[in-house]
């Protein structure tokens, strides 16, 4: 970053908010705060959007006084979010009309059923990049609509505002003043169009078929520039919001990947990846999705995004579930014990599998077990059954015609040396893991830096990183690649069976 003065990174996650002062790359202060989750039905995720907004102003407060600097003193902030989750609130009185629904969210499966029996995924698939599924956010607005008496009334009228965490945050943050949310937040509605000029853009036939108002969408803008004031009153100061973008178009930026092929994967409980398509939108590969990862100075940039439901949960699961050990760290020391998995298996679908396969139906296995079989290889298997996930990923992508020439990595999963090194042999190129692992809010930080500037940051050197260089023969590497997917096969056949 090239502001001279701190800058506060806002980090609305799906567990927590934190706020974090940045001076340059280096963290001065963090403040955080978990919230509550609220399950009121099987399948079902709500957040109270109140609760969010005041643990976060709560650790903005804690931030600025704990780095002993002064709010004057902040040059601007930067707001990154969890996605798809949707407020809708009163636009006078500011209250939510019912509790922030959340992208784990899957009560509008039946809407997406009967809108894919209708025919009509490849159209939204071509405007939006997007496929038909509970997780984005249009179909979760107009639950909310259909579910509070007078709502859609209401908000036909004008009466209601929408939008995702950042739209709300920005709300609260400018005391109402200020309605918009950025394109890269924007483009996981389901309700804009991606692509052609504008680059996104909310699209009338979108809201009509989602039963969404256009009216109670915010304004789209860009992710960097001078995109608001907050108000005095919250830190005694009013300062600059000169960056905004979901939390993995965020990390995506803070891994600095600027150049078409860069790509980053984040290894939290799950696994996203992303990679930066360049300023032309491509068609969504299959089994993946398009998205924009940012809007700057009127450019566009795209990004090609897949995810994986078990990532770092496979190791939870062998803790809690297995009792394997006691640590999570401890899975390493015990993986690494083994030379190989000796021909063990994990397949992690306790959620179905992700992207590419978006197989709802498939289940978890361990295959290949033999009276040699140890923890050590389960626990190794379980490690490599994670990184051919990603390197299944990495496959689509660049099967769809984007090229990935390494892998930068960041999260929780992240720390592990046995993960990477796994993952840099199934995919045959190198691995690359920043000193920082955090590089969702540092992303935010960095985009509010170049909306002060309008200049991208350097790109990142090799001595701020580990790289990880495959080891395996090309032999053993395609050996491990036919019998992980011998073992997707089976348990998608299972799954369709059960």
């Amino acid at each position: 970053m090239t502001a001279t003065k701190p800058i506060l990174s806002l980090d609305c996650g799906t567990t927590s908010v934190r706020a974090i002062l940045y001076d340059r790359d280096q963290r001065i202060a963090i403040s955080q705060r978990e919230f509550a989750q609220h399950f009121p039905k099987p399948a079902w995720v709500e957040h109270d959007a109140n609760e969010i907004w005041e643990a976060l102003l709560a650790c903005m407060r804690e931030a600025v006084s704990k780095s002993g600097r002064n709010a004057a003193d902040i040059a601007a902030i930067g707001i990154t979010n969890q996605r798809e989750t949707v407020v809708v609130w009163d636009r006078v009185t500011g209250e939510p009309l019912h509790r922030a629904i959340v992208w784990q969210d899957r009560r509008t499966e039946p809407r997406m059923a009967e809108l894919r029996a209708a025919g009509h995924e490849p159209s939204v698939r071509s405007l939006t990049g997007l496929r038909l599924d509970p997780y984005f956010s249009a179909s979760k607005i107009a639950w909310i609509l259909d579910a509070v008496p007078g709502a859609r009334a209401r908000a036909e009228r004008g009466e209601l505002a929408a939008g995702t965490i950042d739209s709300w945050v920005l709300w609260r943050l400018t005391a109402g003043r200020v309605h918009t949310t950025d394109a890269s937040n924007a483009s996981r509605t389901m309700l804009a169009r991606i692509g052609g000029r504008e680059g996104c853009a909310w699209d009338d036939a979108l809201c009509t078929l989602f039963r969404v108002p256009r009216v109670m969408l915010p304004e789209i803008i860009e992710s960097a520039g001078h995109l608001a004031e907050i108000d005095v009153a919250h830190l005694g100061a009013s300062i600059p919001v000169c960056g905004i973008a979901g939390d993995q178009q965020a990390a995506l930026f803070g891994q600095r990947c600027f150049t078409k092929g860069d790509a980053k994967c984040t290894f939290g409980t799950g696994c996203f990846l992303l990679a930066n398509a360049g300023e032309s939108a491509p068609p969504a590969p299959n089994g993946l999705l398009t998205t924009v990862a940012w809007k700057i100075a009127g450019r566009t940039t795209y990004a090609v995004e897949g995810s994986v439901f078990v990532g770092g949960s496979a190791i939870q699961w062998l803790r809690d579930g297995l009792g394997f050990f006691v640590a999570a760290a401890e899975v390493n020391p015990l993986a690494a014990s083994v030379a190989d998995s000796d021909g063990v298996v994990v397949v992690p679908a306790f959620a179905g599998l992700g992207a590419p396969w978006w197989d709802a139906d498939a289940r978890g296995a361990i295959l290949g077990l033999t009276r040699g079989s140890t923890k050590a290889h389960i626990a190794r298997a379980t490690i490599d059954g994670i990184a051919h996930q990603v390197a299944d990923l990495v496959e689509a992508i660049e099967v769809g015609g984007v090229s990935i020439r390494e892998l930068r990595v960041d999260g929780g999963a992240a720390a592990s040396d046995v993960l990477l090194q796994s993952q840099a042999d199934m995919l045959s190129r190198p691995v690359r893991r920043p000193a920082a692992l955090e590089s969702t809010a540092l992303g935010a930080a960095m985009l509010a830096a170049v909306g002060l500037s309008g200049d991208l940051p350097e790109a990142p050197t090799s001595a701020d990183s580990v790289c990880f260089q495959s080891a395996a023969t090309t032999i053993d590497r395609e050996r491990a690649r036919t019998r992980w997917k011998r073992a997707v096969d089976t348990v998608r056949s299972f799954g369709s069976h059960s």
